[in-house]
């Protein structure tokens, strides 16, 4: 049988949804004659980004719970509610062989309707640190893939397959002998070392601000900057575009940007932090301090644990950036030491072997 029907849920962010996508692709190039169906919440990201990547959405009334005592907490059972009443008659309309879940609001509903109707289900967890909707859906699903060891902690242990994050297939095997092609394309001195900053595709503010304070710093050094400051910021930083100073809202061309790249900053979100791994260079990760459970700080300790990255919080990046960065430049050994670390945790293989454990649900 080859005509499945499969319903993948993930959304609010890229780091929920690429991974979804991903997925979906996989099952489609295996299973041709396939039906997909995703399922986000009716006002975020995946409701523009999905159907751009060819797939039909349906979206439920649901969100997060705040911090803080608002208008929309109140709001919150009758959303969940009017969301499990949706995501019933979804599944009841489009009676799914599989469903497949990789965080996100939507997913918690979606999920947990399907277990109730003893349809196979997967979750995938990106972070070293679950997310809410994945704890509270682990005893409903038959397996979670996970991208970091030591999952126990969130999830029943004979659940768990340590499969890495799905990543873009192009950044499977970045080829140095594009730096020609490279160095051309983002006009850049392929003779001089570059620095990549990566803040995400909207930006990260105190990284923006710390590189605009540290260009003089760079031009000491004698190495250009590749900066992705994010579309919320280029209006701001587009200024400090010159020769040697590359200023971009958002790089299309990852591939290419990862080839150029000698030292790379980053925030340290669980897709970044997956095709980083593959890249195999020298990384200082800088996480955002503004998600949920500071999961960006832990999914970063756990590379700095094995000596596979450096990492500085946000809050002292002012103070430590230039030593750190200095000790990483002035020192070769360092520099290959990291790149040939980080790759040892590569997962190239993520979404294959996610997919390989949907088809186990399949056929038992």
């Amino acid at each position: 049988m080859d005509n499945y029907r499969f319903i993948l849920s993930g959304g609010g962010t890229g780091g929920h949804i690429y991974p979804a996508i991903a997925i979906a692709n996989e099952l489609k190039r295996r299973y041709p004659k396939a039906e997909f169906l995703f399922v986000g919440a009716k006002d975020r990201m995946e409701m523009e980004k999905v159907p751009q990547a060819g797939y039909n959405i349906q979206g439920l009334w649901i969100s997060g719970l705040q911090r803080k005592f608002t208008f929309k907490n109140m709001l919150f059972p009758l959303k969940l509610i009017s969301s499990l009443i949706k995501a019933g008659n979804i599944i009841s309309k489009f009676k799914p062989h599989a469903v497949i879940g990789t965080g996100g609001f939507a997913s918690g509903p979606l999920l947990y309707r399907a277990a109730g109707k003893n349809i196979p289900a997967l979750i995938q967890e990106q972070n070293s640190y679950a997310g809410i909707t994945n704890k509270l859906l682990a005893k409903k699903v038959e397996k979670i893939c996970v991208a970091y060891t030591n999952m126990e902690q969130f999830f029943p242990k004979e659940k768990i397959v340590l499969t890495g994050n799905p990543v873009r297939q192009d950044l499977v095997t970045v080829n140095q002998n594009k730096i020609k092609e490279a160095s051309s394309f983002f006009d850049l001195d392929e003779n001089k070392m570059t620095l990549l900053i990566l803040g995400g595709s909207l930006g990260a503010k105190r990284i923006n601000k710390l590189i605009a304070d540290k260009l003089i710093f760079f031009e000491r050094l004698g190495i250009q900057v590749l900066w992705q400051c994010g579309k919320l910021y280029v209006d701001e930083y587009q200024k400090y575009s010159t020769d040697t100073i590359k200023v971009h809202a958002y790089l299309d061309r990852m591939d290419l940007a990862y080839t150029v790249a000698d030292f790379i900053v980053s925030r340290a979100g669980a897709s970044s932090v997956s095709e980083l791994c593959l890249v195999g260079k020298p990384v200082i990760f800088i996480p955002s301090p503004n998600v949920a459970e500071d999961h960006q700080t832990k999914n970063g300790e756990a590379l700095v644990k094995q000596d596979a990255a450096l990492m500085i919080k946000e809050a002292d990046i002012e103070q430590q950036f230039e030593s750190v960065f200095s000790d990483l430049f002035l020192s070769k050994e360092k520099q290959e030491r990291l790149g040939e670390t980080i790759k040892q945790m590569a997962k190239p293989k993520a979404t294959s072997t996610i997919v390989d454990e949907i088809e186990h649900l399949l056929k038992n």
